[in-house]
């Protein structure tokens, strides 16, 4: 990525490199929404090697139709093969390789120094070390480099200075880390916490986050329980704070950051919506020299509308700063999502319900043009048939609403909750 984007109607803009909004993509629709909402790329995994079994994820052909939709938005398509494997699950590697190169992939991401070999020898498939691998400094970076990866996503626990340090060292290595979304108690998410408890194996994609759960603590040779605990529930010890750095986007640029990573490919489309619309947003002002904190406040208020917990900037500056979330082991929800467009006409729209509405309800747009935010009173509900209907209460059903705002396919309704 070496082009440079900068507003050419400023003589003062500072120019940065641009960098990749990579988002998550746990099914198709999650796909075709993020793409909708400006992500220049994406990644999934199919049904086997990845570490979100229990998110969608794609067949075979799917991952090939995947492939397809994101290089016709002009965005590439990375395929996760992030477990640490074992001996077995060699047997069927090769051939999965073989549909990969067929979708034309554009990379897999690895954590496994075994998966990682086998790629290299039975494959022509860029690799991305995955943050799995737990890569905190230079040296394992060009490490990586030298057996031949493309890109390494960094550890969340790598503070800004040392990926800037990092990024000197090894100029020819893309790197990639995240900005936004959930984090793991766990170095790196290496955690058996899940396994012990109810035989789920965390690092094979079958995690049930039993972090979050609401935790107590006693020594075994003391009768009283530690007073680990904020209120009288008690306290989510593990419970870490959700990461949001928009705000310092300029600054994970600046430091050589190439590739800007959203996590959540088991949160739903509208969570894939909201916070790949407001990087959008970001990353466009910061290109045209209009990245104002004014911008960053009412970005910060959207990414509110998105399921969260408090949020934290992690492990990136050397902050004393509390990163446990200690009210509850649920995000918090502010925004329900209503439908999303599926035909626009003059002063109407024929929309696919999500969640029950009626006349009257004030619902909001979610778009990447002008009207983001802003909301409208639905006085009118017809079915297919030309129906007027006083709910809309049916999953998926296509109902014609009235709405004043210029919106298009793909774009998204949701009320404040």
């Amino acid at each position: 990525m070496t082009n440079i984007i900068t507003d050419k109607n400023s003589k003062n803009a500072k120019k940065y490199p641009k960098a990749e909004l990579l988002a998550p993509a746990g099914n198709m629709e999650k796909l075709v929404t993020a793409l909708h909402f400006g992500a220049d790329a994406v990644y999934f995994a199919g049904k086997s090697f990845g570490l979100r079994a229990f998110a969608g994820n794609f067949s075979d052909d799917e991952i090939a139709e995947a492939v397809r939709l994101a290089h016709a938005a002009d965005a590439k398509a990375y395929v996760t093969l992030n477990i640490f494997a074992s001996n077995s699950d060699f047997d069927k590697l090769a051939d999965y390789l073989k549909v990969l190169e067929d979708a034309a992939v554009d990379a897999v991401l690895v954590s496994d120094a075994g998966v990682f070999d086998f790629v290299k020898s039975h494959s022509r498939l860029p690799i991305h070390v995955s943050t799995q691998a737990n890569t905190t400094n230079k040296y394992a970076v060009a490490h990586w480099k030298k057996l031949g990866a493309e890109r390494v996503v960094l550890a969340r626990e790598m503070p800004l200075c040392e990926i800037a340090e990092t990024a000197r060292f090894c100029p020819d290595v893309q790197l990639e880390a995240f900005v936004h979304g959930a984090m793991c108690v766990s170095y790196s998410g290496r955690c058996l916490m899940s396994n012990y408890l109810v035989n789920r194996n965390s690092n094979r994609g079958e995690c049930v986050q039993a972090c979050r759960w609401e935790w107590q603590v006693r020594e075994v040779s003391r009768d009283d329980w530690l007073p680990v605990y904020e209120d009288e529930r008690g306290s989510y010890i593990f419970n870490s704070k959700d990461m949001n750095m928009l705000a310092y986007l300029p600054q994970l640029i600046d430091a050589g950051v190439v590739s800007l990573k959203i996590e959540g490919r088991m949160k739903s489309a509208f969570y894939v919506a909201t916070v790949v619309a407001a990087y959008r947003r970001a990353l466009d002002a910061i290109y045209s020299d209009s990245f104002t904190d004014e911008l960053v406040a009412e970005l910060d208020r959207e990414l509110d509308k998105a399921s969260h917990r408090d949020y934290t900037t992690g492990f990136y500056f050397d902050e004393e700063e509390s990163r446990q979330y200690y009210d509850s082991s649920k995000a918090v929800e502010e925004y329900k999502f209503i439908a999303v467009v599926r035909e626009a006409r003059g002063g109407s729209l024929v929309v696919e319900q999500r969640n029950k509405f009626a006349v009257g309800d004030v619902l909001e747009a979610l778009t990447l043009g002008e009207d983001c935010g802003k909301s409208f009173t639905v006085e009118k509900i017809c079915d297919g048939d030309g129906n007027e209907l006083d709910v809309c209460n049916k999953v998926q059903q296509l109902v014609t609403v009235n709405c004043p705002y210029s919106l298009s396919v793909g774009d998204i309704l949701r009320r404040k909750e």
